[in-house]
C-alpha cells in the first residue's frame, strides 16, 4: 500500500446513537434558530443522506478484500458508522414529511443521480465517493469549528449533526486511501486529472441540487422570490458562511500531494463530543455486511 499521512494510532469508533426519539421531542417546523432557510438547507443536505451513504458503502466495500489489513479494519469501522448515520438521518428525514413536506421530487432527483453510476467502472465510483467524502468532511469542520451553524437550534436535532460531522471527519481518509491504494500503478499524473475532473463536476452537481432542493422546500411554505435567493446566498456565504467556508479546504483538494489527513483535526472530535455529554463511544457493533 501507498504510504499516506493516515495516523497510525487513529480508531474509528462507530457511536450507536439515537437522536429525537422521545415521545416529547418537538422541535418545530424549522427547527434551526426558527429561520425556515438555515432549515430547508439543512433538511435538503439531509435527504440525500441514506442513499448516499449506501452508495459510498458499495463503492468501498468492492476493494475491501484486495485491500491491506489496516485499511480493510478501517473500511469495515467506516461502513459501520455510515450504517448507523444512514438510519439517524432516514428518522430526520420522517420528521421532515411528518412537518408536512413532499419530499418525492428530491428523492426523486437523488435516485435518478445515482442510477447515472449503474454500469460505471467500480474505480469510477469509488473517485465519486472519495471526493463527496472530502466534502463532508470539510463541511463536518465547519459543522464543529463554527457554533452559528447550530445557534439556537433544536438541541437534539443540533447533536445529530455534531455526531455526525465528528464521525465523517474520523474516517475522512477512509476513501481516500482506498482510492489510493485501487490506483497505486497509475501515473501520478493520471490519478490527478481525473480526481480533478470528477471534482469540478460533482461541485457543481452538489451545489446545484442543494440550491434547487433548498427552494423547493422553501417554496412548499410559500417562501419563494429573488429575496429568497438573496437570502440563501447569504446564508451559504456570508452567515454562518457554510459554502465560503470549505472554499479553501476545497482547493488543497487539487495541490499535489494532497491528502485529507496532511491535517490533523482530531481535536475537532473532542469538541464535538463534550458539546453533548451523552455522546461518548458505545461498543455495539453494527454489522458491515
Amino acid at each position: 500500500m501507498i504510504n499516506t499521512p493516515t495516523p497510525d494510532d487513529l480508531k474509528i469508533t462507530p457511536r450507536d446513537r439515537r437522536f429525537g426519539r422521545d415521545a416529547g421531542h418537538q422541535p418545530g417546523k424549522y427547527w434551526q434558530n426558527g429561520d425556515p432557510i438555515a432549515t430547508a438547507f439543512y433538511n435538503s443536505l439531509s435527504l440525500t443522506f441514506p442513499r448516499g451513504e449506501a452508495f459510498f458503502i458499495e463503492s468501498v466495500k468492492a476493494y475491501r478484500d484486495i485491500a491491506p489489513k489496516k485499511l480493510q479494519k478501517e473500511i469495515r469501522a467506516f461502513i459501520q458508522q455510515e450504517v448507523i448515520h444512514s438510519r439517524e438521518h432516514l428518522a430526520l428525514n420522517r420528521r421532515v414529511e411528518e412537518s408536512g413536506y413532499d419530499v418525492s421530487r428530491i428523492e426523486t432527483r437523488i435516485t435518478e443521480s445515482l442510477d447515472l453510476t449503474k454500469g460505471r467502472p467500480k474505480i469510477a465510483n469509488l473517485a465519486a465517493t472519495m471526493i463527496l467524502e472530502h466534502f463532508t468532511a470539510i463541511m463536518a469542520q465547519q459543522f464543529i469549528a463554527d457554533d452559528r451553524h447550530w445557534e439556537n437550534s433544536d438541541e437534539e436535532t443540533a447533536n445529530l449533526w455534531r455526531w455526525h460531522a465528528l464521525e465523517e471527519i474520523e474516517h475522512k481518509g477512509v476513501a481516500y486511501d482506498t482510492w489510493l491504494h485501487a490506483t497505486r500503478a497509475w501515473p501520478r499524473w493520471q490519478r490527478w486529472k481525473v480526481k480533478a475532473l470528477m471534482m469540478l463536476v460533482i461541485t457543481r452537481n452538489f451545489w446545484g441540487n442543494r440550491w434547487r432542493d433548498t427552494l423547493d422546500l422553501l417554496a412548499q411554505d410559500g417562501i419563494s422570490g429573488w429575496k429568497v435567493k438573496l437570502k440563501l446566498l447569504h446564508f451559504l456565504l456570508v452567515k454562518p458562511g457554510i459554502a465560503r467556508g470549505i472554499i479553501l479546504p476545497w482547493c488543497k483538494f487539487f495541490l499535489p500531494g494532497f491528502h485529507p489527513w496532511n491535517e490533523d483535526d482530531r481535536h475537532l472530535i473532542d469538541l464535538a463530543e463534550s458539546a453533548y455529554s451523552a455522546a461518548l463511544p458505545n461498543e455495539a457493533v453494527i454489522a458491515s455486511s
